[in-house]
């Protein structure tokens, strides 16, 4: 009982010291918990944050985008009303009638029609007929079918056709004062969608038709064929 008594005091110090020293513990780990806690959430409001302003970035970027796509089409529109607007005018239309329905001839006369339709020449330019619709050749689909030799026989090839187009043309340029012949030829023999004298034979590298345009304006050259006949108009181009 005395040795009790004598280090009682001793035990309780301990005892304090003890509970302290946990307490101390406690909120130490306490504390380290929460910090962590607290960085974590942090780090997830960061990354969320960082999501949020990607996503914010992608759409302003896309807005931006659309905003230059609109004010570039605007900025066209403008110019394109600021140009003075192009009016056509029909000055001569001339139709022959196809008279040989060659299958071969046929596909001819539509390719040349598709090469020379929507031919702009430039006033005060020649015209090439040959320069324009360029050589017949079976790469450009063009097939075998009759022409005329120099002695005025037919025998069969590339382009047979094309001449009639050429023809046609050459009596829509005759209705039209201002436009000046600079080279037309004669067939070897008569043709039987013109009339004697008003046919005009191209050859390319030979024989080739050509008139300038002295309209004073740029004209364009429209040319269709329906499988029956052959027509060519020729079209002013003014300012409006």
């Amino acid at each position: 009982m005395v040795i009790y008594m004598k280090y009682r005091s001793w035990i309780i110090v301990l005892v304090i010291i003890g509970i302290a020293l946990g307490i101390g513990a406690y909120f130490i780990v306490y504390n380290v918990g929460s910090k962590k806690n607290e960085q974590g959430n942090y780090e997830a409001k960061r990354t969320e944050a960082n999501v949020n302003n990607i996503e914010e970035r992608a759409k302003q970027e896309e807005s931006k985008a659309e905003e230059n796509k609109t004010a570039e089409k605007e900025q066209t529109e403008q110019q394109e009303n600021l140009q003075p607007q192009l009016v056509e005018t029909e000055i001569a239309s001339f139709t022959t009638k196809i008279v040989t329905k060659d299958a071969s001839r046929q596909k001819n006369i539509g390719i040349t029609c598709n090469t020379l339709n929507g031919t702009i020449i430039e006033a005060g330019a020649t015209f090439s007929f040959c320069n324009t619709v360029g050589q017949a050749t079976t790469a450009k689909g063009y097939e075998k079918a009759d022409i005329f030799d120099a002695n005025g026989k037919k025998k069969k090839g590339l382009g047979g056709g094309n001449c009639q187009i050429s023809s046609t043309l050459y009596n829509a340029v005759l209705s039209v004062p201002s436009l000046k012949v600079v080279e037309r030829h004669p067939h070897s023999n008569k043709v039987p969608y013109v009339a004697t004298g008003k046919d005009a034979a191209v050859a390319y590298g030979s024989y080739d038709f050509k008139f300038q345009n002295n309209t004073g304006y740029k004209i364009k050259i429209l040319a269709s064929t329906s499988g029956a006949e052959v027509t060519t108009k020729i079209i002013t181009l003014k300012n409006g």
